[in-house]
C-alpha cells in the first residue's frame, strides 16, 4: 500500500522540504515531522519501522488471547528518522465485541497521538489531570509506567497517556469499553530490543483506525 506523507495532527497534505523551507510544512500546523503511509500488518513492516524509528515502538508483549497485531505507521523521514510511532492491535473487548487499540510513542510536539485520541494537539497537557493518582498502569520495558485517563475525547473511545522512555505513550481504545484492558496491567515491549521475537507476531488484517482515528 503506497500513499503520500500527510500531517501527524490533522491528516492533510504537507509540502516536502524545498527551495523555501528545510522542512515538512502542513498549511495548518506548520512544521511537522511528516505521517508515512500506513504499513500493512506484517513481521516484514514492523522490522521496517524498527530500523528506521528513533523512538519506541510499543506492542503488548505477550499479546492478550486472541489478539493480532493490524498495522503499523510512523512520523518522520530518512533525514529525521522516526519522531513517532503507532501500532494497532485488535482483538476480543473485555466485555464481548471487537476491540480496537492503538499505541503511539512520539516525542513532544509532534501530534499523532493526540490525532488517534480525537482532541487537539499536540500532547496530552490539559486533557489529563497528573495531580491525581494514575488510573492504569502498564509494565513499559520492563518499567512501571503510570497512565492517566485522557479526558475530552470522543465517546467513541477510551485514552491514556503518561511517559515511558522520555517520550508520551498513548494508549487508544475502541470502543471505550475495551479500556478495561488497561486495568489489567499490560506488559508493553519495545520492538526495538524485540530481536527474533518479532518472527513470533501474529498478523491480523489491517486496522480502519490507523487510516481513519
Amino acid at each position: 500500500m503506497r500513499g503520500e506523507p500527510s500531517c501527524p495532527r490533522c491528516g492533510g497534505r504537507v509540502r516536502a522540504p524545498g527551495l523555501f523551507a528545510d522542512s515538512w510544512q502542513c498549511d495548518v500546523h506548520g512544521t511537522v515531522y511528516p505521517l508515512q503511509p500506513v504499513i500493512p500488518p506484517s513481521v516484514e513492516a514492523l522490522g521496517a519501522v524498527v530500523h528506521r524509528t528513533h523512538v519506541p515502538l510499543w506492542m503488548p508483549w505477550p499479546l492478550p488471547v486472541g489478539w493480532l497485531f493490524t498495522g503499523v505507521t510512523y512520523a518522520g523521514d530518512e533525514r529525521s528518522g522516526g519522531r513517532a510511532t503507532a501500532v494497532a492491535c485488535s482483538g476480543p473487548g473485555p466485555l464481548g465485541g471487537p476491540g480496537e487499540l492503538i499505541l503511539v510513542a512520539e516525542e513532544l510536539g509532534v501530534g499523532l497521538g493526540a490525532r488517534y485520541a480525537g482532541i487537539d494537539g499536540p500532547d496530552p497537557g490539559s486533557y489529563m489531570n497528573i495531580e491525581k493518582p494514575p488510573q492504569a498502569k502498564v509494565l513499559a520495558a520492563g518499567r512501571p509506567t503510570p497512565l492517566w485517563h485522557v479526558y475530552r475525547t470522543p465517546d467513541d473511545r477510551a485514552v491514556f497517556a503518561g511517559e515511558a522512555l522520555g517520550m508520551w505513550l498513548w494508549a487508544v481504545m475502541w470502543p471505550e469499553q475495551a479500556g478495561l484492558l488497561m486495568y489489567d496491567e499490560l506488559v508493553l515491549t519495545d520492538l526495538r530490543d524485540a530481536g527474533a521475537e518479532l518472527d513470533l507476531v501474529p498478523c491480523g488484517a489491517l486496522s480502519p483506525r490507523l487510516l481513519r482515528p
